[in-house]
């Protein structure tokens, strides 16, 4: 006998979550995680090509930059470097394992532009196709036109000087070099000995680096031949070797600036990831036991599930080859608390549909499906609103940000798997069974709980006067929006500029004396938090790195000793750009919803919606301002991620609204709404309580950054919830009574059934 559609369904869906499960599996065993500079330690350093007198900074420009970069990055012998252009102009370098930058910076900052040119005087008056330069000495020079450039270089070494103290650079000329060396070092030959004119001057970066004579046993006319030279000059070793490697590695097309610098220590990275780990497997833990405690056995499947979740949202992370980041890494643990909300609508839906089936064999199976069936468009809407704000972050969002971008998509896009197919398999074979059918008690399903049913039954009517709760609504972020003009928000480095320094002492940190000392040595702009006891973190302006290694020294000297962990440079041309592109992602977040929500349900519900999410962006930014905490690139995650979970709570009350509505008869549309609301609480206080469990965990055991993004996202989750019941739902209702639309959910006219033997058709 031929399977129907409806018995094979269950045969795919089987299939498909063993195939899934086995692939993911694989991936775990065979695969390592690619571990971000925050989490595994190194420097991460941005770099923008500018337009030089001679070149412009194109693409082809910055691609021929990056291949030298490359060349030097192999020369410093960093392990597993990464190389990456960003854009037309930027070129992102990442350097594993360097604590000290200052080094790596010197070498991949400087232009190298080594040009070979005649001696034609000495003086300071230049005249015209001369210039004037210091030789190393300190005697001013005339050089003519330069007649040799770096790309004339095949090679370079350091080497002990034959002549004397010091250090030298041997050069070895390539292409037309040897024959150009011949000739002005012939030229040079006929000069007078000791005369200025007989020096040749070696310019690296508008800087004489040598300028030596020819030797008197060249003769004139003749000139040096074999293609080699030295550059002499007293130098260091470590000076002779840089230049060697500067010059050998080649010279840049174009220069390049700073404009973002990142340095985070090793033993940082380790606590973050042991911190988001504990906090995973803890919020994991407590929020399995309360599904259990709820839902009974639905529940026990549902965590099943959920960990079937995590092991599909992390192979995936490992299949596209994604970089973990700290904030990449909060997204994940967070994006499990969320992975909740689908499995709780369903269970809710069930429960309803149970209710409704009364006593016959059967129904608990039955009751299941529906409830799929029945959540299938509040966990699409909701989870793709949720994706909306995911891809903003991925197209706005630079550095660490991106990827918490990334690792938030593929956990939402997980957790439909994992809510809509893994968890409906183990549903339907456990609860589809003779032993739960006969104990419907088991599964958890078979009442709608003792608090939806309170509620429902002495709720009464919540909208009687929706005026009453928007002014409530109102009142609640004019005092929040009091903290931005009393208080300020303290925006962080990456919106203003500037460099962020990160240190642990050894002992408690007193920030009063840390300021102080600072004061004292000149860093009187400089913004002093401190994290835990020992934990301290200093905002200055763009500084240097000879001055951030002073700044240390004070910092060191005023806790007792401290290390440095972090180390943050922005650009102000960067910090604005940045700054211009939250605001951006804010503008499109809330354009994309509201155009999302007016296409899926009523222009009317979208407004709403979108009132209600820029009350919680107030609450929000508004209470950051009053806590004094920074508003930083992770702010900025969280604020995006606030507005998808915001946007959730809202689509799961007005799918319910929809679904009333169409069989609302006469019932006032404020009685509608009410209902919706008081309906969908279990669901909100369900969802909310295992999110809380994960971020109470991030805010306990996490530090500096990842506490932050708890408390932006603890702030988040109690304002979105609230929002649906004092903004949205009384706007919704205030905006129906004031523009009435046409009755959708109006009963149409049941047509007349035809009795047969066999029942009643329609």
């Amino acid at each position: 006998m031929p399977r129907t559609p409806a018995r094979r369904e269950p045969l795919v869906r089987g299939l498909l979550s063993l195939g899934v499960l086995a692939a993911s599996a694989f991936l775990l065993l065979t695969s390592q995680p690619q571990l971000g500079l925050d989490l595994r330690g190194g420097t991460q350093i941005v770099l923008e090509t500018k337009d030089s007198p001679t070149t412009k900074a194109d693409g082809e420009a910055t691609d021929r930059s990056m291949e030298v970069l490359r060349r030097r990055v192999d020369e410093l012998g960093v392990a597993e470097p990464v190389l990456a252009r960003s854009g037309e102009r930027r070129i992102l370098v990442e350097l594993p394992g360097v604590q000290d930058p200052a080094e790596a910076l010197e070498v991949l900052g400087r232009t190298a532009q080594l040009a070979v040119h005649p001696v034609v005087g000495a003086g300071q008056q230049a005249a015209e196709n001369q210039i004037a330069l210091p030789s190393p000495e300190g005697v001013p020079l005339l050089l003519g036109p330069a007649v040799m450039t770096g790309e004339e270089i095949k090679g370079a070494q350091s080497s002990a000087s034959q002549r004397g103290a010091g250090h030298e650079v041997s050069i070895d000329f390539g292409g037309n070099g040897p024959s150009t060396w011949q000739r002005i070092t012939a030229q040079a030959a006929c000069e007078a000995p000791g005369a200025p004119t007989r020096q040749i001057a070696f310019v690296l970066d508008n800087k004489v680096v040598s300028s030596p004579q020819v030797g008197t046993d060249v003769p004139c006319g003749t000139g040096i031949m074999g293609g080699t030279t030295q550059i002499t000059g007293s130098f260091s070793q470590a000076e002779a070797s840089e230049l060697a490697l500067v010059v050998r590695s080649g010279a840049l097309p174009v220069p390049v600036e700073v404009i973002e610098q990142r340095t985070v220590g090793a033993t940082l990275g380790a606590e973050a990831i042991e911190a988001s780990s504990w906090a995973a497997i803890i919020g994991i833990s407590l929020t399995g036991l309360f599904l259990i405690v709820v839902y009974r056995l639905a529940g026990l499947l549902a965590v099943a599930a959920l960990v079937g979740y995590a092991a599909v949202a992390y192979a995936a992370l490992l299949a596209i080859g994604a970089t973990l980041t700290l904030p990449g890494l909060a997204g994940f643990v967070l994006a499990i608390g969320m992975a909740v909300d689908a499995n709780v609508l369903v269970f809710e839906r069930a429960r309803e549909e149970y209710a409704a089936k009364g006593p016959r064999s059967g129904r608990l199976l039955k009751s299941v499906q529906g409830g799929f069936r029945g959540a299938l468009s509040a966990v699409a809407d909701s989870n793709i609103t949720t994706l909306l704000a995911a891809g903003l972050l991925f197209w706005v969002a630079t550095g660490p940000v991106k990827g918490f971008g990334v690792t938030l998509s593929i956990g939402v896009l997980a957790s439909m798997f994992s809510a809509l197919v893994l968890s409906r398999v183990l549903l339907e074979l456990v609860l589809g069974s003779r032993f739960v059918e006969r104990r419907p008690w088991l599964s958890g399903l078979h009442t709608l709980g003792r608090v939806r049913s309170w509620l429902v039954e002495r709720g009464g009517q919540l909208f009687r006067r929706p005026v009453r709760w928007l002014l409530a609504a109102v009142a609640v972020a004019v005092l929040c929006l009091s903290g931005l003009a009393f208080r300020g928000l303290d925006l962080g480095v990456e919106f203003t500029g500037g460099r962020m320094l990160d240190y642990t002492a050894a002992q408690a940190v007193d920030p009063g004396r840390v300021r102080a000392a600072l004061a004292d040595a000149g860093f009187s702009d400089a913004v002093v938090a401190t994290s835990g006891e020992t934990g301290v973190s200093v905002r200055v302006g763009p500084i240097d790195e000879a001055t951030s290694a002073r700044l240390g020294t004070v910092v060191a000297g005023a806790t007792g000793g401290a290390e440095q962990v972090g180390n943050e440079l922005i650009g102000p041309s960067l910090g604005s750009e940045l700054r211009r592109n939250a605001l951006i992602a804010l503008a499109i977040a809330v354009a994309a919803q509201l155009g999302y929500l007016a296409v899926r349900f009523d222009w009317r519900l979208g407004v709403a919606t979108v009132v209600a999410l820029v009350t919680d962006v107030v609450v929000l930014v508004g209470l950051f301002a009053w806590l004094g905490k920074t508003a930083d690139g992770v702010f900025l995650a969280a604020l995006l991620t606030v507005i998808g979970y915001s946007v959730n709570d809202s689509v799961v009350v007005f799918d319910r609204v929809r679904e009333l509505a169409r069989s609302r008869g006469k019932r006032p549309y404020a009685e509608v709404v009410s209902s919706a609301v008081l309906q969908t609480v279990p669901r909100t206080v369900n969802t909310g309580i295992g999110v809380l469990f994960v971020l109470a965990a991030l805010l306990v055991l996490g530090d500096g950054s990842l506490a932050d993004f708890a408390t932006a996202l603890l702030i988040g989750l109690v304002a979105g919830t609230a929002s649906t019941v004092l903004t949205a739902a009384p706007v919704a209702i205030v905006l129906e009574g004031k523009y009435p639309g046409t009755k959708r959910g109006a009963p149409k006219r049941a047509k007349p059934k035809v009795r047969s033997g066999h029942g009643a058709v329609v």
